[in-house]
């Protein structure tokens, strides 16, 4: 079995089209592929009204269509808010020619504030007229979905089925600031033209998930709006569920990172890798990402500084801790590499350490030295000034 990078994120998949626009803060964005369907929702307890209306929509188990506006979240408002997210189905419904049942409705933005449903109702002309499965499309929607995002996010592999025949699974997705396992202010539609049985690719997609869109981490906080889609059109063949969930894993690790990498106000990609716990390694590896002392110290590029605010999390964990033997290692993108904490004890964090700290990619390893080597990683950002303002509204 071979995956391999392709381009056109969602339109490189057999029977997508799509297009979106961005007019100041508002976008829209469409796009069509009709097939099985399953998701993954925020656990944010005030769900918003387009994710409650998808949730219905998705147990008929199909979608034909998928709408998503930026630029207000359509959250906490009410039965207006239901109708709206109605609306929206029926307007794309008229537009495409397919049952309103099969339409699916996302939002995101600020919570609160109603829809501008004529808005919504006139960019809808103009982006149905753009539809296309060129690659334009795929990126064009990724960019009319963006809110605080500095960059669209897409990707896409293919995998060699054999018989020279291959499957392509598609993503983009959106993400920036209000971001926390289960799940963040995040969007992500996801296509495939493999043919796969419902139950396959509900099972794979909560596998991908949980190893992608649930372990990023830029500011602790959990959004209302969250969702994950994954539509297969079945207009490819046959793979083994094994292959597509490697597949689909590829994918949704891709765009896990780019949002973990453009964070509200991130100036380094942070991967933290945490091995040789007892148990709750997920956990662990998130706390860490969470801590706004650890970002802060990756931010000033204090390597000492870090490590400290690193075990006084670990330490204030529920996990069992084994500080004789637990040992941190810090690398950068350019392969420069220290070992910051031995068995217990810090390392010299001379001059040449803390250059380690200057570089854009940092990779945190932390052995617990406590129980088996089981591995899991999870990424994050640095907590900057910028941050604070675009979150103080200024």
């Amino acid at each position: 079995m071979k995956i391999e990078e392709v381009s056109g994120g969602i339109c490189a998949v057999k029977g997508v089209r799509a297009y979106g626009i961005k007019e100041g803060s508002k976008g829209l964005a469409l796009i069509e592929g009709g097939g099985k369907a399953t998701g993954v929702f925020t656990l944010n307890k005030l769900k918003a009204a387009p994710l409650l209306f998808t949730k219905r929509q998705l147990e008929n188990g199909r979608i034909s269509a998928v709408i998503a506006n930026s630029g207000c979240a359509n959250s906490f408002t009410g039965e207006q808010g239901m109708k709206n997210a109605e609306k929206m189905a029926e307007l794309v419904a008229s537009a495409l020619g397919v049952i309103k049942e099969e339409v699916a409705v996302l939002s995101t933005g600020p919570i609160g504030a109603q829809l501008n449903m004529a808005l919504i109702e006139q960019q809808l002309g103009e982006v149905a007229e753009g539809l296309t499965s060129d690659d334009t499309g795929s990126t064009e929607a990724a960019k009319a979905i963006m809110t605080t995002d500095t960059f669209h996010k897409e990707h896409a592999v293919s995998i060699d089925a054999g018989n020279a025949e291959r499957v392509v699974i598609g993503g983009i997705a959106k993400g920036s600031g209000m971001i926390f396992p289960d799940m963040a202010t995040m969007l992500s539609f996801i296509y495939t033209d493999a043919a796969l049985s419902e139950e396959a690719l509900r099972k794979c997609l909560k596998d991908a998930v949980d190893n992608s869109f649930n372990m990023i981490v830029v500011d602790g906080d959990m959004s209302t709006n969250d969702m994950v889609l994954l539509v297969a059109t079945g207009r490819s063949v046959t793979v083994t569920e094994a292959d597509f969930k490697a597949g689909l894993n590829q994918v949704c690790k891709a765009l896990a990172k780019q949002i973990a990498r453009d964070g509200e106000g991130a100036t380094k990609l942070i991967e933290v890798r945490v091995k040789g716990a007892v148990a709750d390694a997920k956990n662990i590896a998130r706390e860490i990402l969470r801590s706004p002392l650890v970002k802060s110290a990756i931010f000033g590029e204090h390597i000492d500084l870090m490590c400290g605010r690193i075990i006084a999390t670990i330490g204030s964990s529920a996990a069992y801790v084994n500080s004789k033997g637990m040992s941190i290692s810090v690398r950068n993108e350019n392969a420069d590499a220290i070992l910051a904490v031995k068995k217990g004890e810090f390392m010299d964090l001379s001059d040449s350490a803390r250059n380690i700290m200057k570089g854009k990619e940092l990779f945190i390893d932390v052995d617990m030295a406590a129980g088996e080597e089981i591995e899991v990683t999870a990424w994050g950002c640095d907590l900057s000034y910028d941050y604070v303002r675009i979150n103080a509204g200024k």
